[in-house]
């Protein structure tokens, strides 16, 4: 188990303070991260905490998963590893492929 935490289900009107005051009787709270819209600057209804310890995170996620913030039923769990969104071309091409698993040919465009 790590520290880093995801927390769903959040009122798009709840910020970082009110997650500091929620997490902070679990353990020390070592950053917040709410999840904000790009083009809005609105919360996106998730964000991602980090607790100084593991012990810390197993606090928070017992006292707090299914706990009510805001009117609303918090998901506590631990946040997973992040995945990269580019993971290559499809297999099955070599070098000179277009990444399609064929060579390109004379009529080819880029």
């Amino acid at each position: 188990m790590g520290n880093r935490l995801f927390v769903g289900n959040l009122s798009f009107q709840i910020n970082d303070s009110d997650l500091q005051q929620a997490f902070q009787p679990y353990g020390t709270v070592k950053e917040v991260k709410l999840m904000l819209d790009r083009d809005t600057g609105r919360s996106r209804g998730f964000a991602f905490i980090e607790m100084m310890s593991e012990s810390d995170a197993q606090r928070a996620i017992e006292a707090l998963h299914g706990a009510s913030l805001d009117g609303r039923p918090l998901r506590v769990s631990e946040a997973e590893d992040r995945r990269s969104s580019f993971s290559g071309p499809p297999s099955g091409g070599n070098d000179r492929s277009n990444g399609y698993g064929r060579k390109p040919s004379r009529g080819d465009r880029y």
